[in-house]
């Protein structure tokens, strides 16, 4: 399959933006609390695919989190724990570049968390997500996927593009030893906790452009008619000419 050109993927991706910011309003009316965890690996395309679901809504409702490692405090906590105070409230959306699933994934491969810890994590995990879903959150979970040779490709133009070189850290030369192995706790982590209550959805991000279209298109379908009516608002004319700005302490600099 080609790559979707800069122009198609333009023209595809304003109206499902229109219709992400018809979802934030929804979100807000109806009060209800949106959570959607990205996952992949290095490279895959997270970052991307947050930029395009929350470009045009408010920061305001939309939070991304995309938490450093634990602090010697948080390591001592519940596991859970830290990932807790950034759920959405009321009328909010929280998009979560890595998560909770960070202890599925880098800690287990990497050799962060015991096995023990792991087990207990896939044991607890269903459960953990049913309360949440319980209480009214609204859960996406996306698995973006990603063929090593791309991964490669993306490695090299991150080393050789100093406005994406800060990308990569010396975890990321590590882990491109343990594609396999992150294959083998992907597969372990699909198993313990695709459940019918907080199903995953893997998507394709070989192509990144197709990737954030699919996965855009996907949670739009997965959301009821979130259309409401516009607010009238009315802008009557100004009251004489329009003031021009005025400086006493400093002036603006021009280019």
């Amino acid at each position: 399959m080609s790559t979707l050109k800069r122009k198609d993927y333009e023209a595809e991706l304003e109206p499902l933006q229109v219709e992400l910011v018809a979802m934030a309003r929804w979100v807000q009316s109806a009060g209800k609390r949106v959570v959607v965890v990205l996952e992949g690996r290095d490279t895959a395309g997270k970052g991307g695919a947050i930029s395009a679901l929350s470009e045009h809504l408010n920061p305001r409702q939309c939070h991304v989190v995309a938490l450093s490692k634990p602090s010697e405090r948080e390591s001592g906590q519940w596991y859970f724990q830290r990932y807790v105070p950034h759920l959405p409230a009321a009328g909010e959306i929280a998009l979560f570049d890595r998560s909770w699933y960070n202890r599925a994934g880098v800690e287990r491969v990497m050799g962060y968390a015991k096995p023990d810890q792991v087990k207990a994590f896939l044991k607890q995990t269903p459960v953990f997500e049913k309360l949440l879903i319980d209480d009214g959150i609204v859960l996406f979970k996306y698995w973006l996927c990603c063929d090593q040779e791309e991964q490669e490709e993306r490695f090299a133009e991150r080393l050789n593009d100093p406005l994406k070189r800060w990308k990569l850290s010396p975890i990321d030369q590590e882990a491109r030893k343990h594609y396999e192995d992150y294959t083998k706790a992907r597969e372990a982590m699909l198993e313990a906790t695709h459940t019918k209550h907080a199903p995953w959805t893997l998507v394709d991000f070989n192509d990144q452009r197709r990737g954030r279209l699919t996965l855009i298109r996907d949670l739009l379908s997965r959301l009821p008619d979130t259309k409401l009516p516009d607010t009238e608002l009315e802008f009557p004319p100004l009251k004489g000419k329009p003031a021009k700005e005025k400086y006493k302490v400093l002036k603006p600099i021009r280019g």
